[in-house]
């Protein structure tokens, strides 16, 4: 009787054990099954659009609502601003300043905003998670402009360059009594030959009025412009890392042709975007970010506020005589913040189908931007097909063949670029301005004289 009592007590504690086991099983199954399906949300602060109407916060509901929803991922839009504001605001939080909020999951950065992060190891390495294959399907010089220290911080999902946008009505009007054409544009000699020509059309106009003839062009990017050209003349540019401006008879051959022109009357140096003296009518043609084409309406407002119907065309950035045709690429990048593998994998989902060619095409031409896969820029002329705006039409297709012709060109990532920068901006304006101001007062009226002194202080700038 003891002995059987003794043997119901140890079944009774088998089958308690088995009753746990089984029920905590059950209990981490069902567990198991509520952290798949509940979902991981990303949190992104990005530039495209307004927050009530973007285009990229619609790609994102359509992500939520497919691919999100099946792997379980939802990507939250918390800020649509612009690149300086939010430039500003990951600076603060990585800065960890007062007031400043916490850094979301993902965010659009150019490398300068990497480059100034006190710490560049709290974002993510994207070769952690793309493969060199995986890779292989976008544009390198995309890739590779937003690479720093050997690590892919910078993910491309949208790109813009540099085009030259052209008044085509008010040039069709110059062109017929002058013998130039659009093709006179291709490159940075002629347009300066032609912006030359334009002044003295205009100022012959009022023969009673001197020195009143009108600009023709507007450079948006000085510093591209000296970069780039003396790289596309196999010259760097700069001066060690970032340092100062190299002094070469490339580069002050390039500066001439511009002063001459800027000095001589032919180009707008007003303060602000190019965008603003298009579509006033103050210049024919600008060299901008192709994503400008978002600005422009299909009429212009005079100062006198008459405005007059007309037609923007788009075409590939002029180049210099002899060099390689180089652009300049533009556009920001997302950034990942660093936090556990499933957020960095589904962050890195959505960059994946975000730019896949079905959605990267829809989106880019919403936004005046370039596709960033090769396939996705095959996909292109077929595209431009379905768009129905003239002035996209034509961008797009300047888009295509700027792919097809041009090699893209990124800017170097160094640490006093963005003070070089804003040093050369400012005196291309102002210096040209002055002296412009010198020549139209007679102080001094050899244009070759002021062009020597002023290369002299230019090519001395340092950041």
């Amino acid at each position: 009787m003891k002995h059987r009592k003794k043997r119901m007590n140890t079944w009774r504690r088998v089958i308690v054990l088995v009753l746990i086991v089984s029920l905590t099983q059950v209990l981490m199954a069902c567990n198991k099954k509520e952290t798949e399906n509940f979902p991981i949300t990303i949190t992104v602060w990005h530039v495209y659009g307004e927050q009530t109407n973007s285009p990229l916060n619609d790609m994102i509901d359509t992500f939520n609502e497919t691919v999100g929803r099946d792997k379980g991922i939802r990507v939250q839009v918390n800020v649509v601003s612009n690149t300086s504001d939010i430039h500003e605001s990951v600076l603060r939080a990585a800065n960890h300043e007062p007031g400043a909020g916490e850094l979301p999951d993902m965010f659009i950065s150019y490398p300068k905003t990497v480059l100034a992060l006190p710490d560049k190891d709290i974002l993510v390495d994207y070769h952690d998670y793309f493969s060199e294959d995986d890779l292989s399907d976008y544009i390198p010089e995309f890739i590779e402009e937003g690479e720093i220290d050997g690590k892919l911080m910078v993910f491309p999902i949208a790109k813009s360059t540099e085009v030259l946008f052209v008044n085509k009505t008010i040039f069709d009007r110059f062109a017929a009594e002058k013998n130039v054409s659009l093709s006179d544009l291709s490159t940075w000699e002629g347009l300066f030959e032609v912006s030359k020509q334009y002044y003295e059309w205009t100022d012959a106009k009022t023969p009673d009025i001197p020195n009143d003839g009108k600009t023709f062009l507007v450079n948006d990017y000085h510093f591209n412009y000296y970069q780039v050209g003396v790289a596309s003349l196999g010259e760097n540019f700069f001066e060690g890392e970032g340092t100062g401006i190299k002094d070469s008879d490339t580069l002050e051959r390039i500066y001439r042709l511009y002063a001459d022109a800027a000095i001589g009357g032919a180009v707008w140096l007003g303060n602000g975007f190019a965008t603003e003296a298009l579509r006033t009518g103050d210049v024919v043609c600008s060299v901008a970010s192709s994503a400008s084409v978002l600005y422009y309406d299909d009429y212009v407002v005079y100062p006198d506020n008459t405005k007059e119907q007309v037609e923007f065309i788009a075409m590939p950035v002029p180049v210099f005589k002899g060099g390689e045709k180089l652009v300049m690429q533009r556009g920001a990048g997302f950034c990942t913040v660093k936090s556990t593998p499933e957020k960095e994998r589904a962050a890195c989902v959505f960059l994946e189908w975000l730019t896949d060619p079905e959605n990267n095409v829809p989106l880019v031409t919403s936004l005046g931007y370039m596709p960033v896969t090769n396939e996705a820029f095959d996909r292109m002329p077929e595209a431009i097909l379905t768009i129905d705006s003239p002035k996209y039409r034509s961008l797009y297709e300047a888009f295509v063949e700027t792919q097809k012709n041009y090699t893209f060109y990124s800017a170097p990532k160094y640490d006093d670029y963005l003070s070089l920068e804003t040093k050369v901006e400012s005196f291309s304006r102002s210096k040209m301005l002055a002296e412009r101001d010198n020549l139209l007062s007679e102080t001094d009226t050899d244009i070759e004289h002021i062009i020597d002194i002023s290369y002299e202080e230019f090519k001395s700038i340092t950041p």
